[in-house]
């Protein structure tokens, strides 16, 4: 119940729609920054990040100072979360069992790895997202996403 904020229906509907037409409407924001309850700042500064390539959003954002954990809730909404996919674009996560779709030629170990070959088990790079680590031959190595597909 702590993050609820009781909005308009016309600014509902906006913001569910992402229509970014009305500019005119969204001028309350210059006075709903301003509000001591952290859920209203919060929408109030996303609103304004949505719009931040106009001057009059801008000038809101600049003349307030809001905590930086207003300012990181806000915009962590905008952030793109890296995801690793197999070569159909599906989400692969820790754990995942995926088929090997072409063979691979495993350097250092000094085999290849049939087309077909099912890993079990697979773990994220987390620094990479192009590539799993998983298991063959009984051998960890690692795996471009590009190449497998989820099983």
């Amino acid at each position: 119940m702590n993050n609820i904020v009781a909005l308009c229906d016309y600014c509902n509907k906006s913001i569910e729609s992402n229509d970014k037409n009305d500019t005119s409407h969204w001028q309350c924001l210059a006075a709903s920054i301003w509000s001591e309850q952290t859920p209203v700042q919060v929408l109030s500064y996303r609103l304004l990040h949505l719009y931040k390539d106009q001057e009059w959003a801008n000038d809101i954002i600049n003349s307030v100072e809001l905590s930086d954990s207003v300012i990181d809730d806000a915009i962590r909404m905008f952030e793109i979360k890296e995801v690793h996919k197999d070569c159909n674009g599906i989400v692969l996560e820790n754990g995942d069992n995926v088929v090997l779709t072409q063979v691979l030629n495993v350097k250092g170990v000094n085999f290849m790895a049939p087309k077909g070959t099912i890993v079990k088990k697979i773990k994220l790079v987390p620094d990479n997202t192009n590539q799993i680590e998983g298991k063959v031959n009984d051998q960890t190595i690692i795996i471009l996403t590009q190449f497998v597909k989820k099983g």
